[in-house]
C-alpha cells in the first residue's frame, strides 16, 4: 500500500473559490443527522448509479471524509482510486478510514476548478453535495476539469440537492441543513453539462430524501 509519509500536519488547504468545510470531526455526524439515517443509501446509490467496474479508475471530486470513496474502491478493486478535497482536515479522515480499512486510496488535497491529473485518465468522476457549493463560473470551470480528465465514453455522477419545492419537507429540511440560498438544484445542471461537452446527460427517477442524482458521459 502507498501511504504518504510525510507529515500531513502542516498541510494547508488548497485556494478555492468555492466554500471549504473545516469542521471534518463533526461532519460524519451531521451528515448522518442531515440525512435521516439515509448516508449509507446515498453512497450506494452514488456507487452503484456510476456503474464502477472492477479495473476503473475513480476520482471523487470533494470527497470530504471518504465515504463514498472508500466505497467506489472496494467496487474498482484493482483499478485506481483517487479522493480529492480542499480541506486537509477532510485528507487527514478520509486516509485514516482508509489505512482502517486496509484499502489503497490516494486521498490528496485540490479543487475541482484545477484536477491534478492527466488529460483522459478517468473511467468514473463522482461528486456527491459538492456542487451546490459553487458559484456558476466555478461549476463551469470544474466541470471542463472533469470532462478533460475523463476518458472518452467515461463516465459523471453527481449527486446533490434537488431544487425546493414548496413541499413542506422540501422546505423543513433546506431550512434545517442551512441551505436557505439553495434556489438551483441537481435539475438545473444540465446546461453546464452541455456547456462542459457532455452529452447522454440522464436526471435518474431514483431519489434519497431530496437529494437527486445526474449521470453524463464524454
Amino acid at each position: 500500500m502507498t501511504h504518504h509519509s510525510h507529515s500531513h500536519a502542516i498541510e494547508q488547504p488548497a485556494q478555492t473559490e468555492g466554500s471549504l468545510i473545516r469542521w471534518a470531526g463533526f461532519y460524519d455526524f451531521v451528515t448522518k443527522f442531515m440525512l435521516l439515517g439515509h448516508a449509507g443509501m446515498l453512497r450506494r446509490t452514488t456507487v452503484d448509479q456510476a456503474l464502477i467496474q472492477p479495473g476503473d479508475s475513480v476520482l471523487d471530486v470533494g470527497c470530504g471524509t471518504g465515504d463514498v470513496t472508500l466505497l467506489a474502491k472496494r467496487r474498482a478493486q484493482t483499478g485506481q482510486v483517487h479522493g480529492i478535497d480542499p480541506a486537509p482536515e477532510m485528507i487527514a479522515v478520509a486516509r485514516k478510514k482508509a489505512i482502517r480499512k486496509h484499502l489503497d486510496i490516494d486521498f490528496r488535497i485540490g479543487v475541482i476548478e484545477a484536477l491534478p491529473f492527466p488529460d483522459s485518465s478517468m473511467d468514473v468522476v463522482t461528486s456527491s453535495l459538492m456542487m451546490h457549493h459553487l458559484p456558476d463560473d466555478l461549476k463551469r470551470r470544474g466541470l471542463k476539469e472533469i470532462y478533460r480528465v475523463l476518458k472518452p465514453g467515461g463516465r459523471l455522477m453527481i449527486a446533490d440537492f434537488i431544487r425546493p419545492t414548496r413541499s413542506l419537507p422540501g422546505h423543513l429540511f433546506i431550512s434545517l441543513t442551512r441551505h436557505q440560498r439553495l434556489r438551483e438544484g441537481v435539475q438545473d445542471l444540465k446546461e453546464f453539462l452541455q456547456d462542459a461537452g457532455f452529452t447522454k446527460i440522464t436526471e435518474l427517477t431514483e431519489t434519497v430524501l431530496v437529494i437527486g442524482f445526474v449521470r453524463s458521459v464524454k
